[in-house]
């Protein structure tokens, strides 16, 4: 268990920092009318989330590209993943509701919160 608590979290240090990264240079070039850094970096992590499920066949570098550096790069990531997963596996309802409560509970989440601590 703790050697999977390092791999993640190692893996999540890398995915931030990449992460800051990543938004501090978008930022300096950015003239997009939308959040373009987030935008770059989520679409990312869904390709690199992608690439790592096919390539990785162990658990100790699952636990520390997939978990890890993709969880600390991007959520968007593994929800897209989870989405296409309950998609391949015939489960088009669940993977529907999974989708729109994702999308409305979370921005709700977020007006929520930002109305609470006006």
């Amino acid at each position: 268990m703790i050697k999977q608590i390092l791999l993640v979290a190692t893996g999540g240090a890398v995915g931030s920092v990449l992460r800051f990264l990543a938004s501090v240079f978008v930022v300096r070039m950015e003239s997009f009318p939308f959040p373009a850094a987030t935008f770059l970096v989520n679409i990312l992590g869904c390709f690199c989330i992608g690439l790592f499920a096919n390539l990785i066949p162990g658990n100790s570098m699952r636990f520390l590209l997939i978990t890890g550096f993709c969880g600390g790069f991007t959520t968007f990531s593994t929800f897209a993943s989870e989405t296409l997963t309950l998609f391949n596996n015939n489960q088009i309802l669940p993977a529907l509701l999974y989708t729109l409560g994702s999308c409305v509970l979370g921005i709700g989440a977020v007006w929520l919160g930002m109305y609470i601590t006006k």
